[in-house]
């Protein structure tokens, strides 16, 4: 018994020993290492801290930031990500951060930005800072190697042009009901409207039609359970992730697991009817869970029902999610910020409305008419440069390697700020901090000087699928807003750019009726 319980002891003592060495190694030894590694090659930034980095000053100037408006000003870095331009003002384009024990190395030049993006595919991961984030979304965007070129395979045919113009009449549909709705409301000739939550509400209604079809009702409720989600995933991100953190039974987990739950059943029963309907001939398989089925079958019966062929349910369920989460926020953030920046600019706003009408008319416009609209996009393509949905990107090095002249360990993550890179006087000319839809006359690779300068829906094999979804949805909603209503700020506008580049305040216009 004695000899047994020196064994225990033993091991007990080895565990505790080894369990001590990981932890020290992981909150100082190995970050201290990685930041000599990079100061030898010139690489300037903050000296790493024990445990927290900088994600103190980082939380307390995006409080301070937070907590007081800006002027009219479309220079919104300082109040959408104060920290990391201040660290780039004072350490240069390629600077050293630590989020956490983490080191984080802020990237703006475009030729290492082509490298982390291109085709080196593999190289520079996706990461994740938070595991809580896989009840928010998951999906192809966060897989790496063949599980990502299959489902991108299997997803692609659903965002094909020609499928995006079936989804036409759905984009017309919710559009003309938020537009009867505005004008019932500017009963008179003009009325206040904050209309930030009725854009919300029209592209979720849209991927709500065009993601299930006949199914939609059931789809506002999926996206109003994912919403409550990323608010509380947001909350997550506001402190250093503890590993282990996600399996405490803390008020926050438990409501994100049951929400998790809930919305995984909820699409469940979605997929389970469509497939029946499928079966019996039923389906159009005109949306994009209908498409996205379909391919999914053709995959499967070319290769022989083969094992790892295809997708599971499971995963059709993560993809649904995605076609929410991304084709939601980013469409709503895109347009209320064009309506608030065409408020600013009363000028282009009369430049795009006589677009609207020399092109399209009073009529409902089509795919046609919405493809000739030259001064609408460029205006869309300046307000994704001024307020990118994303405004950085994360990647991350699983082994040695060199970006440019730079040696990088595994285990570094590389930010690639997208609002600074969009901001860059050097990249844009002296009036990069201007609204200025002109530099888009020629298209984009010439605005750029074919440059990876502007990247709002990413870049490289990566790049976001539904980007053409987007734009051609934003079209359609601003085409019909300018047919319909002129605009402007109203005198209760705060300008408040948030850290997820949404209006924090909301976005108080006057509409007047044509």
């Amino acid at each position: 018994m004695v000899g047994f319980l020196s064994v225990f002891l033993a091991v007990f003592a080895i565990l505790i020993i080894s369990c001590a060495w990981r932890t020290l190694n992981w909150v100082w030894l190995k970050p201290k290492k990685i930041e000599k590694f990079l100061r030898e090659q010139g690489i300037k930034g903050y000296s790493y801290k024990f445990l927290y980095g900088n994600t103190k000053e980082l939380a307390r100037l995006s409080k301070e930031a937070r907590s007081k408006p800006m002027d009219l000003s479309h220079h919104i870095a300082p109040r959408v990500m104060p920290f990391v331009d201040q660290t780039v003002q004072k350490f240069g384009k390629l600077s050293l951060i630590w989020f956490g024990p983490i080191p984080r190395l802020l990237v703006m030049d475009p030729e290492m930005i082509r490298d982390i993006l291109s085709n080196k595919f593999g190289h520079f991961e996706k990461t994740r800072t938070n595991p809580l984030g896989r009840f928010l979304v998951t999906g192809f965007i966060s897989y790496e190697g063949e599980k990502w070129v299959k489902h991108r395979r299997i997803i692609n045919p659903a965002f094909h042009l020609e499928k995006l113009k079936m989804m036409l009449p759905a984009f017309n549909t919710c559009c003309s009901q938020m537009v009867d709705k505005w004008r019932k409301l500017v009963s008179s000739e003009s009325c206040e409207l904050d209309v930030w939550p009725y854009l919300q509400n029209l592209t979720a209604d849209v991927i709500s039609r065009t993601a299930f079809g006949s199914s939609y009702e059931e789809g506002r409720l999926v996206f109003k359970l994912q919403t409550e989600q990323a608010n509380l995933f947001i909350q997550s991100l506001q402190s250093i992730y503890i590993s282990g953190f996600r399996f405490l039974p803390t008020k926050r987990n438990r409501r994100m697991k049951e929400i998790y739950k809930e919305v995984k059943t909820l699409v469940r029963d979605i997929i389970t009817k469509r497939e029946a309907a499928m079966r019996s001939g039923k389906s159009q398989n005109e949306d994009l869970l209908g498409l996205l089925l379909e391919s999914n079958l053709k995959e499967i019966e070319d290769n022989g029902n083969s094992k790892n062929v295809g997708i599971t349910i499971d995963e059709v369920i993560e993809e649904c999610k995605l076609f929410y989460f991304a084709g939601q926020e980013t469409t709503s953030t895109l347009l209320v910020w064009t309506m608030i920046v065409l408020s600013m600019h009363q000028d282009w706003q009369e430049k795009a409305r006589e677009e609207v009408l020399q092109v399209i008319g009073r009529k409902t416009p089509d795919f046609d008419g919405l493809s000739h609209l030259k001064i609408v996009t460029m205006i869309l393509y300046e307000v994704l440069r001024l307020y990118p949905p994303a405004s950085s990107l994360l990647r991350a090095t699983y082994k040695n390697m060199k970006l440019g002249d730079i040696l990088l360990p595994p285990g570094v993550q590389l930010s690639l700020p997208t609002l600074l890179v969009h901001l860059d006087q050097e990249l844009w000319g002296e009036d990069a901090k201007e609204f200025n839809p002109n530099r888009f006359s020629e298209g984009v690779s010439n605005a750029t000087k074919n440059q990876v300068a502007f990247f709002p829906f990413g870049w490289g094999p990566r790049i976001c699928i539904g980007q053409n979804f987007a734009l051609l949805e934003a079209k359609m909603a601003i085409a019909m807003i300018l047919q319909h209503f002129s605009f402007e700020l109203s005198s209760s506008y705060v300008h408040a750019p948030s850290i997820v580049v949404q209006p924090q305040h909301g976005a108080h216009l006057i509409l007047h009726k044509l």
